[in-house]
């Protein structure tokens, strides 16, 4: 456990750890998560180079002696091999660190894999073994296959068990035999350390919360509130509650003035014409539903807590409050949970039909309603789901997919198109084009929707319509399966735990768990089908 722990921790060095923006060259006129995702993939990689060049310049002084006399013994036995060794890999920045966590640490036997490309044959294979014998480590499994690496023989797999010191000095001695091609460390412990940290239970979404950008009117010279200090004091007023915010809290209150619900109750009143025609079936219910329980109504702004209880109710998702725009591997790890980060505070009264970024008003009127949906809520979660451990390029295809959905999705119903994007239910102008002949209407295909550019500035060109929500789910579904990520994870709603099915006995007790429901589901079905007495 203390091994898996530390190639966990080491891991999070690759994940962003800090507020992404102006200052950091992110564009102030971009507001929306596929940007967000493109940007943070560009943060990340510098951060990870960052990282890996510190490591490598540390490992290269504290060898250089060690360099030294073993170019001096080679000279002298008249031979002439060159070092061969390109630097630490990721897999080896996190073994050093792991070592280096403690005495205990560095001393404490791993398992690992390593692979050594064979120029010579399989003749080499006994100087692998007797290295791994000087180095006092244990062949737990070995195997080969014909190498397709130009130049090469065989690739040869060896599993170990050895200390990690040992483990970094056995590459290192192995990186110097001139019969081998090269040598890499694929994992420690079965761990896969280039899969990105992500939160496994609700209570680690509080290391969630990364922000793009932080306040966006004092950042913003375009932004409606920029000039009105009283409405920037108060932006920063309630994002500072959102960051104080830690899971099992209930959700702060937040008292909003006259303007604020002023403001919500024009939005409200516009919404509320629009929607009886044009959108989805499914969202218009639960408006009702709302309204009918005294939570939508036009004289004030929802809390976030009421809003909670009621989509728990109907469908088992929460809230909790963000303090702004979130990275888009933040934003979309929550969703795993059935848990939606929504900011608190309204956008300017003297804009009151457009924000430049999410505010509560996006939040409750665009994206609560569908939330409450049982298909819509299960989309958004698999969504949620497919993000955890995803890499970088797919984020950016998560989120393209996300924003031509559940953003700005279209359905059909019967035979007319239906919004059901929350950017579309809470922005009439664009609700208006998006009905309309002006735009191309095209089938929800992943495939194509995830790499299909988009703009920000107008209006879309293109939307993507739904046949509906179980359609979308299953070629969703199968499109996600053709991700690159090595596992498969699922959610735990009764320990609110993401679980990664990486094991017989993790995947015996879900078998065990499936059969209970079926029996549960194979007797309501026999009693159905009873006669009447």
């Amino acid at each position: 456990m203390m091994a898996v722990a530390a190639a966990q921790k080491n891991r999070e060095m690759f994940a962003i750890k800090k507020s992404y923006s102006i200052e950091n060259g992110y564009p102030s006129r971009r507001r929306s998560l596929v940007d967000d995702a493109r940007f943070e993939t560009i943060v990340v990689k510098q951060t990870k180079q960052t990282v890996l060049d510190e490591a490598r310049a540390k490992a290269n002084d504290s060898s250089l002696e060690c360099s030294i006399l073993q170019a001096q013994e080679q000279h002298q036995q008249g031979k002439q091999n060159s070092a061969r060794d390109a630097g630490l890999t990721e897999e080896e920045v996190v073994l050093q660190n792991a070592a280096s966590e403690s005495p205990e640490a560095e001393k404490e036997v791993v398992r690992a894999a390593v692979v050594v490309r064979l120029r010579d044959g399989m003749g080499s294979l006994g100087r692998i073994l007797k290295a791994v014998e000087t180095y006092h480590g244990t062949v737990v499994h070995l195997e080969s296959r014909q190498s397709r690496s130009e130049g090469v023989l065989f690739d040869v797999l060896v599993k170990v068990d050895m200390a990690r010191s040992n483990l970094l000095q056995l590459i290192r001695s192995l990186r110097q035999t001139q019969s081998f091609g090269s040598v890499s460390l694929l994992s420690e412990n079965n761990v896969n350390v280039k899969a990105p940290w992500f939160p496994k239970h609700a209570s680690e979404l509080d290391n969630c919360n990364h922000l793009m950008t932080k306040y966006e009117p004092d950042l913003d010279m375009n932004h409606p509130g920029f000039a009105d200090q009283v409405y920037r004091a108060r932006r920063k007023e309630i994002a500072e509650i959102a960051f104080a915010y830690r899971y099992g809290d209930p959700i702060p209150h937040i008292d909003y003035a006259e303007t604020e619900n002023k403001t919500w109750s024009a939005v409200f009143g516009r919404v509320k014409e629009l929607m009886v025609k044009h959108a989805c079936s499914e969202y218009i219910a639960v408006f009702k539903k709302l309204e009918d329980e005294k939570i939508f109504v036009k004289e004030r702004i929802p809390q976030l807590q009421e809003m909670s209880d009621f989509l728990r109710r109907n469908t088992g998702f929460t809230l909790r409050p963000a303090a702004g725009l979130l990275t888009a591997r933040d934003f979309l790890a929550s969703l795993a949970f059935r848990i939606f980060q929504s900011t608190q505070y309204v956008r300017h009264i003297n804009s009151p039909y457009h924000t430049p970024e999410p505010d509560c008003i996006h939040e409750l009127l665009g994206h609560m309603p569908l939330l409450a949906d049982p298909s819509f809520a299960q989309f958004s979660q698999e969504i949620g789901l497919a993000s955890l451990g995803a890499s970088d390029e797919e984020i950016e295809k998560l989120s393209t997919v996300y924003w031509f959905t559940v953003e700005f999705g279209l359905c059909k119903e019967k035979d007319e198109v239906k919004a059901y994007g929350a950017g579309l239910l809470s922005a009439y102008g664009e609700l208006l084009h998006a009905i309309s002949d002006k735009p191309e209407h095209r089938a929800f295909e992943p495939a194509s929707t995830a790499v299909q550019p988009y703009q920000d500035q107008e209006y879309q060109p293109i939307y993507y319509v739904a046949e509906s929500f179980e359609d979308a789910k299953e070629k969703f579904r199968r499109w996600v399966s053709t991700m690159s990520r090595p596992f498969e994870v699922r959610f735990n709603p009764h320990t609110e735990r993401v679980e990664v099915l990486d094991s017989v006995d993790k995947l015996e007790t879900l078998v065990s768990q499936l059969n209970t429901e079926v029996l549960h589901l194979t007797n309501a079905i026999a009693k159905l089908k009873q006669p009447f007495c």
